[in-house]
């Protein structure tokens, strides 16, 4: 029999939806990805080089890892750590225009990192539960989209402020306000309802819970980690070394978040007919493309398509890992989603420290280029593995 508290207190369809997608769009939109169109106009004013934006890069990426690997022990209700992550994406953000010290971004790209990991898998844990009470699972459709969304709207409102002139340290603290007023939609519309336990109650699930996710899939979300990160980190650095002019190469960035938001819409549909492990092998063999087209012939042609193949397969992959991994697991699923994110994360970090540290003090792409070629590899062989792996969760 239905609880009537919980039945009086039920959100709104259109609400849990608004409010996950607002939370993923701050989290992900500028929380983790507001430095790859910034990173450009950065270097253009003279403030980083490649090499440290590829440390700055990894910063956010250990950062992530952190908390990914701490969300389901922190003793809060996933809405309040929601909450308290994006606050704190908010304040690192628009202190980024505070200071010029490269070492006081790295602290704040470390913070804002871990605040985006405690989002995404908190989002995930309650938006999730609350579509499966609704009875509206294809809601994760529009719940992902959330973190096309955000890239897009962070790529355009760098993009036109680069070509009016804006500086970098100004751009910072506007996205840092922008954060703030999503923050609020956020915190107005997000159910009250704990729809989950807190790490502290989840503490006698433990052994229950502990490697109901397939390792193998594991393994193969770390690689979607590594394969996506250089493009989505360095395809605005490589649309500026073909054309100079920020009205041109900052349109690089919007067109990845565009086509991840709507990749996410469209694949939402597929998902109720295609396995799960089938959409990440294709979304993995498109994504390797995407990698390898600049480093075969670099052009603004080959720098958007890269654009779209990766920024319309990473989201994709992203929304069907988490799905299959929430189904393998019994119970409270935020440890199991928090793994699969560690692992990404981990993947992340790899790539642009193996980056800057195949570039070296060398001037040019060349370390880049290899990077985005082993990362292709990998995704190649994680898409064999999983068209061959005949385990799955439609």
């Amino acid at each position: 029999m239905s609880n009537p508290t919980l039945t009086m207190s039920r959100p709104s369809y259109v609400s849990v939806c608004v409010a996950g997608l607002l939370a993923l769009a701050i989290a992900m939109g500028i929380g983790r990805f507001a430095f790859t169109p910034m990173l450009p106009l950065m270097i253009r004013t003279g403030t980083l080089d490649v090499a440290a934006g590829g440390w700055l890069a990894a910063a956010n990426y250990a950062g992530y890892l952190l908390g990914a690997l701490t969300t389901a022990r922190l003793p809060l209700t996933p809405q309040r750590v929601g909450l308290l992550s994006l606050a704190i994406i908010v304040l690192s953000t628009a202190a980024m225009g505070w200071s010029g010290s490269v070492a006081f971004w790295l602290a704040l790209r470390f913070l804002a990192g871990a605040a985006s990991a405690w989002a995404l898998v908190s989002t995930s844990v309650w938006c999730l539960a609350w579509l499966a009470r609704l009875d509206r699972p294809s809601g994760a459709g529009i719940l992902y989209a959330g973190v096309g969304a955000g890239i897009a709207l962070a790529g355009l409102y760098c993009w036109r402020a680069g070509a009016a002139g804006a500086p970098p340290e100004s751009l910072w603290i506007q996205l840092g306000m922008l954060a703030l007023a999503g923050l609020l939609i956020v915190a107005t519309l997000m159910p009250r309802d704990a729809t989950t336990t807190t790490a502290a109650s989840r503490a006698g699930e433990g052994a229950a819970l502990t490697g109901q996710v397939p390792w193998g899939l594991v393994l193969s979300y770390g690689i979607l980690g590594f394969g996506y990160i250089l493009p989505a980190t360095f395809l605005p650095v490589l649309a500026r070394a073909v054309v100079d002019d920020p009205s041109v190469f900052g349109a690089a960035w919007p067109v990845f978040g565009t086509a991840a938001a709507i990749s996410t819409l469209l694949a939402a549909a597929v998902l109720g007919h295609v396995s799960r492990r089938r959409v990440l092998a294709g979304s993995h063999a498109l994504m390797a493309l995407g990698c390898l087209l600049p480093v075969i012939h670099l052009s603004v042609l080959t720098v958007l398509a890269a654009a779209l193949l990766v920024g319309g397969t990473f989201m994709v992959a992203t929304m069907a890992g988490m799905q299959e991994a929430k189904a393998s697991t019994i119970g409270d699923p935020t440890s199991a989603l928090g793994r699969m994110t560690a692992a990404f994360a981990i993947g992340q970090m790899a790539g642009p420290i193996l980056s800057s540290a195949l570039s070296g003090s060398a001037q040019g792409f060349g370390g880049l280029f290899v990077a985005l070629a082993i990362g292709a590899v990998a995704l190649l062989a994680s898409a064999a593995w999983l068209l061959r792996e005949p385990r799955s969760i439609a």
